[in-house]
């Protein structure tokens, strides 16, 4: 099973600019994309097209043009959940649960801190839901691969400019703590977990040229289920696909 996951920031840019055809060619059986900043009856025809054999999951946000994900999934999964449970999450369209006999996908997109730091406490209390999500699915016996955008750079590593970062969005400690909560609570970074200390990235800003001079940031991520490790056999940073500020990531899963 081959699992990719792209912020595309904005599907119908995507679209437009080709960038959804040419991942495509990557063959995923399950495609999880973030930030669609669309509602499936705000596509064409030819638009929904583009994706084929594919059956789609929507879970657009309530507000026109912001946020939402949704899963392209070739066989249909045996569950499907698209509410965390909190109605301030779920009318943002982040979350969207797939489940394949004891494998569940969630597609993930946190939300942003804000430069401001406006909305840090609501993304901090989003992992915190999340997390709580994620330790019932553990006490069911499953086994959980989140994937997305996960907005915070995990570890110096993770980021060109870490000092001069700090104190932003996407890299306070706070917002790193969390991602070693879920570290302790059974999950593994399946990329650092294989690649060790390769540098590669996931996010560039549009400014400055940033892209062309790999100044980036590791924002998207594989966090597995410990008990899963060793069917993963490979993970991927696409970074090479263009089409958003994001790039897409890929997991494949021994079935």
């Amino acid at each position: 099973m081959r699992v990719i996951s792209w912020n595309v920031n904005g599907l119908r840019a995507a679209i437009s600019k080709g960038a959804i055809d040419k991942l495509l060619q990557l063959e995923a059986d399950v495609l999880c994309l973030q930030e669609i900043k669309a509602k499936p009856e705000q596509l064409t025809e030819q638009q929904i097209g583009i994706f084929g054999e594919y059956q789609t999951i929507w879970n657009p946000a309530e507000r026109p043009g912001y946020s939402g994900v949704a899963t392209f999934t070739r066989k249909p999964p045996d569950l499907i959940e698209i509410s965390m449970g909190e109605e301030r999450f779920d009318i943002e369209g982040r979350f969207i649960r797939a489940d394949y006999g004891e494998k569940v996908i969630c597609n993930l997109y946190v939300p942003n801190g804000k430069r401001d730091l406006g909305r840090l406490d609501y993304k901090l209390d989003f992992y915190a839901k999340m997390l709580q999500v994620c330790d019932q699915l553990h006490e069911q016996g499953k086994k959980v691969i989140i994937c997305g955008d996960i907005n915070t750079a995990h570890k110096p590593i993770d980021l060109t400019n870490p000092k001069q970062n700090e104190k932003y969005s996407g890299f306070l400690p706070e917002e790193r703590a969390w991602i070693d909560k879920f570290l302790q609570h059974g999950f593994v970074d399946i990329y650092r977990q294989m690649h060790g200390e390769r540098v590669q990235y996931t996010w560039w800003t549009y400014r400055m040229n940033a892209r062309a001079r790999n100044i980036g940031w590791r924002l998207d991520y594989f966090l597995v289920s410990r008990e899963l490790i060793d069917e993963i056999e490979n993970v991927e940073i696409y970074d090479q696909l263009m089409g958003s500020d994001h790039c897409p990531i890929g997991l494949d899963i021994r079935t």
